[in-house]
C-alpha cells in the first residue's frame, strides 16, 4: 500500500509541474480569423505576420507530396519571385478534438510566379494546437489543384 500511495505522490507531483495552457476558447470565428490572417499575410508578403503566426517547426505538405518548413516560406515572401492578386479562402469547416483545431476551406489563388500568370483552387486543413500563448498555427495539407 506504501508503495502505490507514493506511486501517487510522484505523479500528482510531476502533473503540478507541467506547463499551464492559456485558456483555448473553443470559437470557430477565432480560427478561421486566425487562417484568414495567415492568408493574407501570404498575399500581402507580410515576412513580420508570417514569422509571428508560424512556428519553428510548422510543416506545410502540398498535394504532390512536396514539405515545406516556416524558413521556405519567409524565404518565398522575402523574394520577388510570387506577386498575389488573390489568396483568400472561403467555405470554412472548423472541428475541435481536445487542444487541437482544425480548420478545413477553399483556397482561391490567382497572381504570377516569376511573371507567369497561375490561378488555382484547392482543399486545405490546417491544425492549431492550444498552447501557453494560445491558439498556434502547427500544421497544413493541401490537396492538388482542382480543374476549372
Amino acid at each position: 500500500m506504501a508503495r502505490f500511495a507514493k506511486a501517487v505522490w510522484l505523479v500528482a507531483a510531476g502533473m503540478t509541474a507541467l506547463p499551464a495552457f492559456a485558456a483555448c476558447p473553443k470559437n470557430e470565428a477565432a480560427i478561421v480569423a486566425l487562417d484568414q490572417e495567415y492568408q493574407a499575410a501570404v498575399k500581402n508578403r507580410d515576412v513580420a505576420a508570417i514569422e509571428r503566426l508560424l512556428p519553428d517547426d510548422f510543416v506545410l505538405v502540398t498535394g504532390k507530396g512536396k514539405r515545406y518548413g516556416k524558413s521556405d516560406l519567409l524565404a518565398e515572401a522575402r523574394a520577388d519571385d510570387v506577386a498575389y492578386e488573390r489568396q483568400d479562402d472561403s467555405e470554412h469547416s472548423v472541428r475541435f478534438v481536445g487542444e487541437v483545431a482544425m480548420v478545413t476551406a477553399l483556397l482561391h489563388a490567382k497572381g504570377t510566379d516569376k511573371r507567369k500568370p497561375f490561378q488555382y483552387r484547392l482543399w486545405f486543413s490546417d491544425l492549431y494546437l492550444c498552447t501557453t500563448d494560445g491558439w498556434q498555427y502547427s500544421f497544413a495539407q493541401a490537396s492538388i489543384p482542382l480543374p476549372d
